[in-house]
């Protein structure tokens, strides 16, 4: 295993003012693990001028202890968090670096557990189910910056803010706090202070006496750190609670922990694991806190999406043990630019787990998987809605679990390989994807449908179902690296819609075996394959799968384990020889024009080399005075139709152009043709 370490500078939306300073940017170092079967990301996020291990030469020494957790032993998920300190036991006096590796230990152990390098626990914050509530913050400015920002907040919805306190005279900050209790009272608003050690010993006290008139709910490090005696008589005496945070930097030994909580007895102390001795020195905080009564509560040292992430899985898997109350955990948010692949969103007062989509599509999983287990023998799919408006069915759980396993044969996924769902979990394809792995024992992934399913560069799938869009826009617009993943994935299906010549081409590339599917919601997904790397140019059915034609030339398929009865399709279809067979339109996507019949499928077929694969186009009828009917080209695009000289007759060459902004889909990729010959009829 190979650890880069990668120098990040994270800058300010705002500045960032504290009685120390103020902050502009932050210099954070990404520890970074990419391999076949390993990735895994950490951060390392030292505060100048506060952090003990704020040295000149932090880099130095971060490769070192790099370099030495490589040559740890590794087990099934990485080395183990529990054994850093152990084996390397200078990284006690540098938290952030051991905070860094800790996160990468915890991020491999992810990947290899799930495939999902941020997933770092299992609760109701990381599966997106529920949120952590969290305090507002107001930095430190002038009077009327801060009271503007503190409206922002609770505007917002936060319903606890922390103000800091010390950049402007005491007065001043005091007006602000009696306006703002005057207009919000506490049981609306709870306000916490930080003052950062800007008192000194001598004028603490009048100032908390001061302060604890507006309901201050606390007060954190009020006078400067390393004054142990003044700040126990501080704790003794005040009207407020006070909660240490600056005070514990650099103790990071056990005796020494338990020595200062003995002698100042706070009321609380606020961890930050990049300050005060990484994951496992907090660990030793909070049971020690514990064991005299004093309260705790997670808070962030201003890292990325990275390290923020890490605390607040951390902090809701450790929620027992902390003070039930409000985190500090909003602190992402404050940067331009994060770390673009873990997402962490505020909504009101909360802090959750990815975006809104991505939330979204995990309750629709879980609501899945919950009506899978339940004893109902059917769940409800809706049909894509190509032809018409998408409507519900019930399907037989019974008869999915048989749809599975053909494919699983066929494909030759094994037990433990990793499947990827990226299509909407309403219609059978993503259905159809859980009951294979659930069915299979494959390790499921899971990303919000988009038309770049692996956009993350943690994704590595043995097996991925995709539209012909998303396989198109990912080899053809997404990264380099996107376009290396999808083309090294063993098993790609590719279904609910035609496979273009443009697509087509692009897939010759990939090294594992790609297939384009051939089914319905009625057959619960594909009963048959046609390999497309090289093109087999027909399609195969799977085991225990018949088909023939009627007398309309239309496809009939024979699917004993996924259909009751023979299903009798509108796709017009050639049988070979060999038993496989061709798609060469539907039945209702014929135009009548002049009494001659014209197959949609085959003018746009002809279409596609002579149309710029930048533009959307779809072929369909008009109506006509004199033909009944003519074929008519709609495109997102102006184009012109003397030059689309495709070897059509004359018949079938589109006689009309109609210019839209967009051609109407399914949620799966499909020409919606039902709604398009409803616009086309209405502006007609």
């Amino acid at each position: 295993m190979q650890i880069n370490v990668v120098p990040h500078t994270l800058r300010f939306k705002q500045p960032a003012g504290t009685s120390r300073g103020v902050y502009h940017e932050r210099q954070v170092w990404y520890l970074c693990v990419a391999e076949p079967q390993l990735w895994g990301v950490g951060e390392c996020a030292p505060l100048p001028g506060l952090s003990s291990d704020d040295v000149p030469d932090y880099e130095v020494r971060l490769r070192a202890f790099c370099a030495q957790a490589e040559a740890l032993p590794l087990g099934a998920d990485g080395f183990d968090v529990r054994s850093l300190v152990e084996a390397i036991p200078a990284l006690r006096d540098y938290p952030s670096m051991l905070f860094g590796l800790e996160t990468l230990a915890l991020s491999l152990a992810a990947y290899r557990r799930s495939g999902h390098p941020f997933l770092l626990y299992d609760t109701p914050f990381s599966r997106g189910a529920a949120g952590t509530v969290i305090n507002g913050l107001v930095w430190m400015g002038t009077y009327e910056q801060m009271l503007q920002r503190m409206e922002e907040k609770l505007s917002a919805g936060f319903r606890c803010v922390k103000i800091k306190i010390g950049a402007i005279d005491f007065e001043r900050e005091e007006a602000l706090l009696r306006r703002l209790r005057e207009r919000y009272p506490a049981e609306q608003v709870e306000l916490r202070v930080d003052a950062n050690g800007g008192f000194t010993p001598e004028q603490a006290l009048g100032r908390l006496r001061t302060l604890a008139q507006y309901d201050i709910h606390s007060i954190e490090q009020p006078i400067r750190a390393g004054q142990w005696h003044a700040m126990a008589r501080l704790c003794r005496e005040t009207p407020l609670p006070i909660a240490l945070d600056e005070e514990l930097i650099g103790v990071n030994d056990v005796a020494r922990k338990a020595e200062l909580l003995d002698t100042i007895r706070p009321q609380y102390i606020i961890l930050k694991p990049s300050l005060h001795g990484g994951l496992a020195g907090c660990h030793e905080w909070i049971r020690l806190a514990r064991e005299r009564g004093i309260g705790t509560w997670m808070t962030s040292a201003l890292e990325s999406n990275v390290g923020l992430n890490a605390i607040a899985q951390w902090q809701a898997h450790l929620a027992d043990l902390l003070a039930p109350m409000p985190q500090g955990l909003g602190t992402g948010v404050l940067f331009v630019e994060n770390y673009p692949h873990v997402a962490l969103s505020v909504v009101g007062d909360k802090l959750f787990m990815g975006e809104a989509c991505e939330r979204d599509f995990w309750r629709e999983l879980a609501a899945f998987l919950a009506e899978w287990r339940s004893p109902a023998p059917t769940v409800q799919v809706f049909t894509s809605g190509s032809t018409g408006a998408p409507k519900p069915m019930a399907v037989e759980k019974a008869r999915m679990v048989a749809s599975a396993r053909m494919t699983l044969r066929v494909l030759g996924l094994e037990r433990g390989s990793t499947a990827l769902l990226c299509m909407p979990l309403r219609y059978i394809a993503g259905k159809m994807m859980v009951v294979r792995a659930l069915v299979g024992g494959l390790r499921l992934l899971s990303v919000s449908p988009s038309s770049r399913p692996l956009r993350q560069p943690w994704l590595r799938p043995d097996f991925l179902a995709v539209t012909p869009m998303q396989a198109y826009e990912t080899l053809r617009h997404g990264t380099a690296d996107e376009q290396q993943r999808f083309r090294r994935v063993p098993v790609i299906i590719v279904g609910g819609g035609a496979v273009s010549e443009a697509l087509l081409r692009l897939l010759q590339s990939c090294s594992g075996r790609v297939y384009s599917t051939y089914g319905m919601t009625e057959t619960l997904s594909h009963i048959a394959l046609r390999r497309l790397n090289p093109d087999a140019g027909a399609y195969t059915p799977l085991e225990g799968v018949t088909v023939t034609t009627d007398a309309d030339g239309c496809l009939v398929i024979d699917a004993p384990a996924v259909a009751a009865s023979p299903l009798h399709t509108h796709d017009i279809a050639e049988i070979l020889a060999d038993g496989t067979f061709r798609i060469l339109g539907r039945k209702d996507n014929v135009i009548c024009t002049g009494g001659i019949k014209v197959q949609i499928e085959r003018v746009e077929q002809a279409l596609r080399p002579l149309i710029d694969e930048t533009i959307s186009y779809a072929v369909a009828p008009l109506p006509d005075e004199r033909l009944g009917q003519v074929v008519t080209l709609v495109a997102t695009a102006p184009l012109d139709l003397d030059a689309l000289t495709a070897d059509l007759s004359p018949y079938e060459r589109p006689r009309r152009l109609v210019v839209v902004e967009s051609i109407p889909r399914t949620a799966t990729g499909k020409i919606a043709r039902a709604a398009l010959h409803e616009f086309l009829r209405r502006k007609a």
